[in-house]
This record gives C-alpha cells, structure tokens and sequence, in this order.
C-alpha cells in the first residue's frame, strides 16, 4: 500500500513536470513570436492571447462537471492533454491572423481541462494520504521555469523561435500518457448534470473568492503574456527573458513547500491577503520602469505570491464546497482565473498596450491587484463574523 502511494505521489509531481514544461515552452514567448516573427500589432496579438481565456470560462467548467459526472477525470485529463498538444501545433501551420484565433481557440478548449482537472485530482489525492498539495504542485513551477529558459536558450540559436510548438507537443504528449497512471478516486454520490453548479453559485463566500481570484490570479497569469515583451522594453533578449522567467517561476518552489505550515499558522485568507500585497508592490515597481538588474531580482516576488496563493486557494475552495461538487468547483475557480480574469488582464493590456506602452498595462494590473486586496480583507471580516456566533452559541451551551 505504501509502495503504491509513493508511485502515485511520484506519477502526480512527474506529470506537473511535463505539463507545465508544456506551458512554460509555449506562453511566454508566444506573444514576442506572435510579434517578431509573425509581424503582429499589439491589439492583434492581445486578443489571441486573450480568446484562449474567453474559451475557457466556458469550457472548464464543462470539463468539472463532466469528471464529478463520470468519476473519471485522469482518463478526461489524458485525452485533453494528448489534443491539446497536437493542436499547439497549428501556430507553425497558418499565418494569418484569423487563422490564428482559430487555432488559439481549438487549443484552449482542451487545453482549458489540464489545470484545473490535474490538481483537483492532486488536492483529493494529497489530502487522502494527509500529504502537501504544494510539494507536489512545486513540479509544475520547476518544469514551466526550465521550459522558459530552455527555450530561450533554444529560440536564439539555429533552430529558432518554431522550437517553442514542439517543445508544447512533447511535454504534453508525455503528459497524457502520465495521465493514464494518476489515482482516481472510485465515484462516490452521483451529481446530476449542472445541479452541481447551481448549488455552487448560492454560496457566498465561494462567489466572494472567485472575485478574488480575478482581480488578484488574472494580472499574473496575463504577466506571462507581456512579461517578455516588458524585459525585452528593459534591454532583454530572447535570452534575457529565459533568464527572468526562471528565476520568476523557480522562486515559487520554496514557497510552495512552506505553504502548508504557513497556512496552518496563519490562516487561508491571511496568507491570500499576503499574496495579493506582494503582487500589488511587484506591478507597481513595473510601472515605474526600473532596471533590467532591478527586474531579475525582484523577480522572486513572484514566487511568493503565487506559491502561496495557489496552494492557498485551493484549499480554502476544499474547505467552503461540499466535497461532491470539489472538482466542478475548482473548475470553476479556474475559469475565473484562468479563464475570465485572465482574458480581461490580457485583452485590456494588450489595448493599453498600443495606447501607453508596456509600463502602462502594469498600473493597469496594479488597480485590479489592489482591489483584490481590499476585497480579501471583507472577506476576512465576513469569515471572523460567521465564526463568531459559533464562539458565542459554545460559551451557552457550556
């Protein structure tokens, strides 16, 4: 029994390693490909970054309430990952834009599954044996930070930019077949088609959350679109953002094994609000145009924002959702993050983009950032004042 826990444990941190190797390869350097190679105007190459999110709010939660239908999410996530990679491949196929965007949408309606899916899978798993979600999730950091830099690398050498499609193609294709060996729990309550989702949208602290993960999940995942274009403004080359994407990524592994005891001491909302704050100080000190020797550094403020808030969120997702709706829930919480707010940080930057400049689209992240804050700190007051009257009705009862 032991044995095949720590070969599940090991098939779950392996498949995050190719997965996000994936993702590291592709998204990154997609929108300075898009610009450099493909001769793309800002907006042109923000809305096909951005349609990939549209397809997304609708489509993840499609893939949740299918895999708490069937029981069944490691076989769904296979098949998605296989598609997905062999649609990455379109890019190198077409040349005109619109072509493009279809490309961009087919890719996201599959592709839409593999995070969402991956971790409620990984979540149910860890919590199963009493193990840390972040020390398994960590993978996923360290194969998107080595894809970066591999491709980097890679992209300014003889093969060039195209290596970045079948990097995406082979990090998923050994993704699926990884798939195929992750635990899946046996099905236990039957969810009717959709009512899941419907229990889910009464519930107000889980809707107050997802606003919350728009404002604060959305600008950085919509970063990994104009970050590269941002160090190269700072002098970077292809090179260069390798170099700042993996000390970005990397750095969230040490804060993603620490997650788990800083929850435990501080709190899930806490460590949220610390994560939010965190990314509020990096936009700002984008705005201000610093040094690329000031970007490298402060790179790491990533890490600690997304290393904490990740494993963060998911748990307190676990904790306010009735555990027969988990993944229907997480897909969902992914699509506003993911899908939603991703699109509307990556759409609105790419528009402030041709008006501003780069420097504009991170003031324009750090509104949405600091609203996410502020909204956390309701949220907080709002989960201290339902534990109150519980206080108060024990102190009666004794």
């Amino acid at each position: 029994m032991e044995k095949q826990m720590r070969a599940n444990v090991i098939s779950l941190k392996v498949f995050y390693l190719f997965s996000f190797f994936a993702v590291g390869s592709l998204t990154p350097l997609l929108s300075v490909y898009l610009a450099n190679e493909a001769g793309l105007t800002g907006l042109e190459i923000g809305s096909i970054m951005s349609v990939g999110p549209i397809v997304m709010i609708i489509f993840q939660p499609i893939w949740g309430i299918v895999c708490d239908w069937s029981g069944r999410p490691a076989k769904i996530l296979a098949l998605t990952s296989f598609l997905a990679g062999v649609l990455g491949l379109g890019y190198l196929l077409f040349e005109p834009y619109l072509l493009l965007v279809a490309v961009a949408i087919a890719l996201a309606v599959f592709q839409s599954a593999i995070i969402p899916v991956s971790d409620s899978i990984t979540l149910q798993y860890t919590t199963k044996i009493k193990s840390n979600y972040g020390k398994v999730r960590l993978f996923g950091s360290l194969g998107f930070g080595v894809a970066v830099f591999m491709m980097g690398k890679l992209s300014e050498s003889f093969i060039g930019p195209s290596i970045i499609f079948y990097a995406f193609f082979l990090g998923l294709l050994v993704a699926a077949l990884l798939a195929l060996r992750l635990p899946e729990e046996p099905p236990g309550r039957k969810v009717k088609v959709f009512s899941g989702m419907k229990e889910l949208l009464t519930m107000k602290r889980f809707l107050i959350f997802l606003a919350i993960t728009f404002l604060l999940f959305g600008p950085n995942l919509a970063n990994n679109v104009y970050y590269g274009l941002f160090v190269e403004a700072r002098g970077g080359t292809y090179t260069g953002i390798g170099i700042a994407f993996l000390l970005a990524v990397l750095s969230e592994i040490p804060f993603m094994r620490m997650a788990g005891s800083w929850i435990h001491r501080i709190g899930l909302l806490p460590i949220t609000l610390l994560a939010g704050a965190a990314s509020l100080v990096r936009w700002v000190l984008y705005f201000t145009e610093p040094s690329l020797a000031t970007v490298y550094v402060t790179s790491v403020i990533q890490g600690f924002s997304l290393g904490l808030f990740i494993p963060a969120a998911l748990q307190y997702i676990r904790k306010v959702v009735p555990a027969h709706i988990t993944v229907t829930a997480i897909t969902l919480y992914s699509a506003i993050g993911n899908g939603l707010g991703n699109w509307f940080s990556t759409f609105g930057g790419g528009i402030i983009l041709d008006k501003s400049g780069i420097y504009s689209v991170y003031l324009f992240y750090s509104v949405l950032t600091l609203i996410g804050v502020l909204l956390t700190i309701w949220l907080m007051r709002l989960d201290s004042k339902q534990k109150a009257p519980t206080r108060t009705a024990g102190r009666l009862e004794n």
